[in-house]
């Protein structure tokens, strides 16, 4: 897939798709449904005990979007890494979450796979955080992505809008030097998705995938809610 696949898929405004996870096939038809059509459904390695499991959950996704997303879990956790490897060589054609530090080693092993790189803010406009907790430039992050041939850059957590400005310092960095999305994720939802959403489009990136997890969950069951998706998408519309 890399990106060809994902700059196919119609998208909100020809710009967004909104990664939303799914606990099962109907609910990924419920996510779908609320989203208009802009959803990549997701999964977190996590919630499975094999490969073999979480693939399957996949395969059941796919039956409803042409587009499903491996997480990490763990709020990212990149001692996760090799386990969304494991699902996504067991089935490749996906989107899946990578820390920086293998992003380059995954997308080798699957070029097939759209495959990002997380870095992490750190307070400091134009500095980002490796899983190592050490620190680079936000162009160094973007440089190497490049070079490793990443598509993505995904930045977490952002808290809403706390760390805004560092967000769309990154994403101007990335669109000026041609990375083709940015992944934006926490404490996103419908109060805050709009002003989110048109600062990172005055960047001029071509594709934005904001990750909306916590705020859509239900709790009890796992579920994510479409009433919840839909407060978000229609939020977007606000003037």
């Amino acid at each position: 897939m890399n990106k060809k696949k994902f700059e196919n898929l119609p998208k909100w405004n020809d710009f967004a798709l909104f990664n939303f996870l799914a606990k099962d096939k109907e609910n990924g038809k419920e996510v779908m449904n609320a989203a208009r059509g802009y959803a990549v459904p997701g999964i977190v390695a996590t919630n499975y005990e094999t490969a073999e499991e979480a693939a399957k959950a996949m395969n059941e996704l796919q039956a409803v979007a042409e587009v499903v997303s491996v997480g990490l879990g763990g709020g990212g956790d990149w001692n996760n890494w090799r386990n969304v490897l494991h699902i996504a060589r067991l089935n490749p054609d996906c989107h899946i979450n990578q820390p920086i530090e293998t992003a380059g080693l995954t997308n080798q092993l699957l070029p097939e796979t759209y495959t990002n790189a997380l870095v992490r803010p750190t307070g400091k406009i134009g500095i980002v955080k490796l899983s190592s907790g050490d620190e680079i430039t936000a162009e160094k992050a973007v440089d190497y992505c490049l070079s490793a041939g990443i598509p993505s850059i995904k930045f977490m957590s952002i808290e809403g809008t706390k760390y805004l400005d560092e967000l769309i310092y990154l994403t101007k960095v990335a669109a000026d030097k041609g990375i083709y999305g940015i992944e934006p994720a926490g404490g996103i939802g419908a109060e805050n998705i709009h002003e989110i959403t048109t600062a990172i489009k005055e960047t001029g990136i071509p594709f934005y995938m904001p990750h909306i997890f916590g705020k859509t969950i239900d709790k009890t069951t796992g579920r994510t809610k479409p009433e919840e998706i839909e407060k978000i998408m229609a939020a977007l519309e606000e003037k």
